[in-house]
């Protein structure tokens, strides 16, 4: 009974045993499955950190540069700055209260430093040191300028040597190089160049297009570290040099640049355009892009600060956020949605015009629907026609613009007269098999693949078959399809180089670290489109349309402009309208599109203003201006030479003869021997020339007035500027007459010939009404014809 009762015992000590034995090493292995194989590579993350410091450094973004090398958007030297609190509070567990003290002081010197110098608030700089002990490096400020990070130096230099070098801060404070994006030139060509956030990587435009190329590659110091966490001696150092990025080189010209902005600008505000304004200036030959605008834009250098324009409105020059009412729309979201729609209005203007927008293009489009049937022999420049007003087909009754009609009139004049039933016939005689031929041949079926972010992949159609009369006969002219500006400026310079389709391109090369290039734009052509002789035929028609046509107002006397207007209706806009309303809209595109010169193409320019809302949306009177005074500005930048017809000559502005220190008989024998019949008017009582207006060798009118100071109180003597434009129907003649009367000259801009002069009206000029100016003075006044056509 007892051996039986021990054995029991037994038994049921060695079952206890092994369970706890094998709970025991069961539990072992398991923590060391755990620690081995689930959090083996944590531990070992955490374990290198601990025994490793590892600073990033920063790469140089490359430069970008216009085509003569003028800096367009650069990074300059910033700092980063960090704090490491653990070399305050290494031993402070086991602190005396001299080291209490020093602990005291030397937080109070570091929250001090970076309030002076940055700005920061105290109370937050002592909560990053005390919550993060332990820490060796806690960002606290980014993109330091140069002249902060020297007051930092500065104030840890006073605080050592004020603690008599017992106790300094600088082990606490880091400051590590950083870059910061900088745009020399603000909002200049801002929707191209784009921006970058604050890590320094492109969101738009060309940073963020050639984002990799312009990046660089990060560098890394890794440093060991000592038990109780501070830097080894530099051979336990490692570093990896940082590669900075590569530049480019832009085919965009600073000069042509700044001119299209400007009279953007200028033309946005004067016709009250509503939903902004963009321009492209292209090489015809190579595909370079020369200048590309989107106005209003946005100072990439603070990308919230943007130039607007509020529907009705448009004020390039006024920085806000967001206009009124879009603060308003949005405020009326629910909170959960505001911040998304903010990011997407902002994101709004960013946006790109020329590449990312869609719009029909309207008459402009004549050119290339020319050019197809010339090619294909349907018709030539003296092909009959009778345009009565309006054409049908099928149950569609197309207008034209032209009430009644023009009548009888050849292809060439229906050119001119940008007559819709022509085009309508011809893009039936086409066919819809050969009018999609070179609607595909032109581009206008898939993106240009200009290197900018941002441009439409689906297009309105892909097959002829869906191409009905009705639609065939109306795209003829411009309408019931949409393009991007990019693309229409693309077959533009495709209508005027002998027919080749150009690669459009904003780089021109890249070019590394090293200066050395490592990529060239290619020039080389997609394809011929359409043959030389047909180009050639269609310049020619597209000259005397800029001379005689719809396309006046764009004519450059001397540079033999070809030109073709543009007056599209933005449909879908205006039946959104109608059906919220009941009424319907005036929503229009006014453009321009047309090169120079026409004998021997080189540069094409398009203009293209989106819902303008002044005295007329007519692309010949909304665009047409605009367009001349950028082509009459660029193209002997270019050096694009003159060639002017006889009446132009008689035209051209004369030179003003120095008369100053002669006497007043000799001064008017001067201007009277001067070409260009100049008027002489004297001011003052003096024997002899003391001043002169306009100065000595200044170009003015041929008739105008040359005024000669004789004293000093009449060199003093100012005129008040009479207002030239009035309420928009002022002629050249009754300008002329109103500046002569206020002793002043007019420099007349923006028309051509006779037939022009006669119809033209002012709309701009350069001095404002009511402006005081010495007698004499040069005012350019702007004229352009207000027809409905184009």
């Amino acid at each position: 009974m007892a051996k039986s009762t021990t054995s029991k015992i037994w038994r049921r000590t060695t079952l206890v045993l092994a369970v706890l034995i094998i709970f025991g090493f069961g539990t072992v292995l398991f923590s060391l499955v755990k620690l081995q194989l689930v959090h083996g590579e944590d531990l070992k993350s955490q374990a290198v950190e601990n025994q490793l410091k590892d600073t990033t450094i920063a790469a140089q973004r490359g430069t970008i540069y216009d085509c003569n090398m003028k800096k367009l958007a650069q990074s300059a030297t910033v700092w980063k700055v960090a704090l490491a609190p653990a070399e305050i509070y290494a031993n402070s567990a086991k602190a005396t209260d001299a080291q209490k003290k020093n602990i005291a002081e030397q937080e109070e010197g570091v929250a001090e430093c970076l309030h002076q110098a940055l700005g920061l608030d105290k109370n937050t700089v002592l909560t990053a040191l005390r919550k993060n002990k332990n820490s060796y490096w806690q960002v606290v400020a980014t993109k330091v300028e140069t002249d902060q990070k020297n007051k930092i130096i500065s104030y840890e230099e006073k605080f050592y040597t004020d603690h008599k070098k017992k106790i300094g801060i600088s082990g606490v404070i880091s400051l590590v190089e950083d870059y910061k994006r900088y745009y020399p030139y603000g909002d200049f060509a801002s929707s191209v160049l784009g921006f970058t956030n604050n890590d320094g990587t492109g969101v738009e435009g060309l940073e963020a297009e050639y984002n990799s190329e312009l990046a660089g590659v990060n560098g890394r110091v890794i440093a060991a570290k000592s038990a109780n966490q501070t830097d080894m001696p530099f051979q336990y150092q490692q570093k990896v040099n940082a590669q900075n990025g590569s530049s480019l080189v832009l085919t965009i010209d600073e000069v042509v640049q700044h001119a299209l902005e400007k009279y953007l600008d200028e033309g946005a505000k004067l016709n009250k355009v509503g939903n902004r304004a963009c321009g492209i200036l292209m090489n015809v030959k190579t595909g370079e892009i020369l200048g590309m605008a989107t106005r209003g834009g946005f100072d990439a250098n603070s990308i919230l600060a943007s130039s607007v324009a509020e529907e009705g409105t448009f004020d390039p020059n006024d920085p806000r956020v967001l206009t009124a009412s879009e603060k308003a729309r949005i405020a009326k979201l629910p909170k959960e949605k505001q911040a998304a729609a903010e990011l997407e209005a902002l994101q709004q203007k960013w946006r790109n015009k020329c590449v990312s927008d869609t719009y029909m293009p309207g008459s402009v489009f004549k050119m290339c629907t020319a050019s197809m049937g010339m090619e294909e022999g349907i018709v030539t420049e003296s092909t009959p026609f009778f345009c009565s007003g309006a054409i049908t087909v099928e149950d569609r009754v197309i207008h034209c613009w032209k009430s009644g009609g023009h009548g009888a009139e050849t292809f060439e004049q229906a050119v001119l007269n940008s007559c819709n039933p022509q085009f309508a016939t011809l893009g039936l005689e086409l066919g819809n098999r050969t009018f999609f031929k070179y609607f595909e041949g032109f581009g206008f079926t898939a993106p240009t693949d200009i290197d900018l972010p941002g441009e439409p992949t689906s297009y309105s159609y892909y097959k002829a078959e869906d191409l009905n009369k009705v639609s065939l006969a109306v795209e003829a002219f411009g309408q019931n399809f949409k393009i991007t500006p990019v693309q229409m400026i693309t077959a533009c310079a495709a209508v005027a180089n002998g027919g080749y389709l150009v690669q459009p391109h904003m780089v021109k090369e890249i070019v590394n670290s090293d200066g050395n290039i490592v990529k060239m734009a290619s020039t080389l052509t997609k394809r011929q489109v359409v043959s030389t002789d047909t180009s050639k035929r269609v310049a020619a028609i597209l000259q005397k349309d800029a001379l005689a046509g719809t396309a006046k107002n764009g004519y450059v006397p001397g540079y033999r402009i070809a030109g073709k207007t543009g007056t599209s209706e933005k449909v879908d806009k205006d039946n959104q309208l109608k059906a919220k309303t009941g009424t319907k809209g005036n929503y229009y595109v006014a453009s321009y599109c047309g090169f120079a010169p026409a004998d021997d193409p080189q540069y094409a320019l398009l203009v293209f203003c989106d819902e303008p809302n002044g005295s007329s949306y007519y692309g010949n009177a909304v665009s047409g201006p605009i367009f001349n005074k950028v082509m009459s500005e660029v193209l002997p930048y270019l050096g694009v030479e003159p060639k002017y017809t006889s009446e132009e000559q008689q035209n051209l502005a004369v030179k003003t003869p120095d008369t100053v220190g002669k006497s007043v008989k000799a001064a008017q024998s001067a201007v009277a021997g001067t070409e260009g019949e100049l008027k002489v008017h004297i001011y003052g009582n003096g024997s002899t020339v003391l001043s002169q207006l306009p100065a000595s060798g200044s170009s003015i009118p041929r008739g105008g007035t040359v005024a000669l100071f004789t004293s000093a109180e009449s060199s003093s003597q100012t005129v008040s500027v009479p207002n030239l434009v009035g309420d928009g129907s002022n002629s050249i003649s009754s300008v002329e007459s109103l500046a002569s009367e206020a002793g002043l000259n007019i420099s007349v801009v923006g028309v051509s010939g006779s037939d022009s002069a006669s119809s033209a009206v002012a709309v701009s000029q350069n001095i404002a009404a009511g402006q005081k100016v010495q007698p004499g003075t040069v005012i350019n006044v702007s004229f352009a014809e207000q027809s409905d056509s184009g």
